[in-house]
Order: structure tokens, then sequence, then C-alpha cells
């Protein structure tokens, strides 16, 4: 499967709405915990196709007494898709900053929040 750098960051911003929306409802925590690909379709208004074959796993991670570190999977970057403008500035010698954001997005959201505290 090809991700574009748009995807993943739509990727960052419905992980940041759901849990904003976990932390104001103790309901919706619930439910995204136990139904989580019907109540991401809940949410977005969309048929999550793409997840058909993924088992997605929720942890309540609010326990301020625990630390939970993620091992994301290791980055692809053969099935990166980018951008011309994107490509250019590869070329033009940034290249180490795009590979910092997309390793950066790969660990995901939840160890920044983990941190920021």
């Amino acid at each position: 499967m090809n991700n574009t750098i748009e995807q993943q960051e739509t990727g960052i911003e419905l992980m940041k709405t759901l849990a904003q929306k976990a932390w104001e409802s103790s309901a919706f925590k619930e439910q995204l915990i136990k139904n989580p690909v019907a109540t991401i379709e809940q949410v977005t208004g969309k048929n999550v196709t793409m997840l058909v074959d993924k088992r997605i796993v929720v942890e309540d991670q609010t326990d301020e007494s625990l630390v939970y570190f993620n091992i994301p999977a290791k980055p692809n970057f053969d099935d990166l898709v980018l951008t011309e403008e994107q490509l250019e500035t590869i070329s033009g010698g940034t290249s180490m900053v795009c590979g910092a954001y997309v390793l950066g997005v790969a660990i995901g959201y939840a160890v920044c929040w983990a941190l920021s505290d």
C-alpha cells in the first residue's frame, strides 16, 4: 500500500481527534477500545476498507503511573509516494529533513504526547 505524506498527516489528525474524544467521554473511550473500526467509521463517516486485513489494538494509556512504549513497524520507504515538490526538496539536499519527518510519523503521535508531560 502506498502512503502519501498527506495521508499520513490525515492519519495523525484522526488520531488526535480520537484521543480528544476519548479524554472527553468514557463511553466513547470504551466504544473505541471494544470496536475500533466501527468507531473510526462513525467519527469519519467513511468505511475503513484499508483496515480489512488489519487488526487494530486500542489501549487505554491514561494511567500516568505507566509508561507505554510502542515499537512501530520498520518504515518501508519503497512504498512512500512523494509529490513532485517533495521530490524536488529531496533532490535539493534536504532529504535528511524529509527522512526525519517520515520517521517521526512512523513513531507516532502517542509517543510525542507521552513525552510532552
